[in-house]
């Protein structure tokens, strides 16, 4: 594709929080959001794998990105949410600790991501997006959860 052909295209992303900071991670990917309900433990899961639910006949994978990112001990309460991903065909879920709003932003908003070492490995980024006085992190969703150390998920989809 040429470069500018997307330019034009503003971008929505469901914003979401964890811990301090604030997320964002592309509209389209969203299927649905829930409340945190009880998960069905899997045995030897990588702990950030929390278990699966029964979505109406659908085994989904629940990941609790706090505890992925290292960002402390999750606390589930009424403000907990899991994001229903649809993803190239898979379904599953993303714990937050809450999600506040939908956000459209130009390109120029979004900006890269520097390289800091953080928690957050860069290439799992799309950017930081900015509006007004908010910084959301952009967050590759597919690439994230298709990442080796997500392995676990194409052995639980299988």
């Amino acid at each position: 594709m040429p470069p500018g052909v997307l330019a034009a295209q503003p971008l929505e992303f469901l914003a979401f929080t964890l811990g301090q900071e604030e997320y964002g991670v592309d509209i389209q990917k969203v299927q649905e959001l829930r409340g945190y309900d009880a998960v069905t433990r899997i045995a030897n899961a990588p702990e950030h794998i929390k278990g699966v639910v029964n979505l109406r006949g659908i085994i989904v994978p629940i990941i609790d990105m706090r505890i992925k990112f290292n960002l402390g001990t999750p606390t589930y309460d009424q403000f907990t949410v899991v994001i229903i991903l649809n993803m190239a065909s898979r379904v599953m879920g993303m714990v937050v600790d809450s999600v506040s709003d939908v956000i459209t932003l130009t390109p120029e908003q979004v900006k890269p991501a520097p390289e800091m070492g953080s928690v957050l490995d860069t290439d799992y980024l799309i950017g930081l997006g900015t509006l007004d006085d908010r910084m959301l992190i952009l967050v590759d969703i597919d690439k994230l959860m298709t990442s080796d150390d997500m392995g676990l998920i194409d052995k639980l989809a299988a």
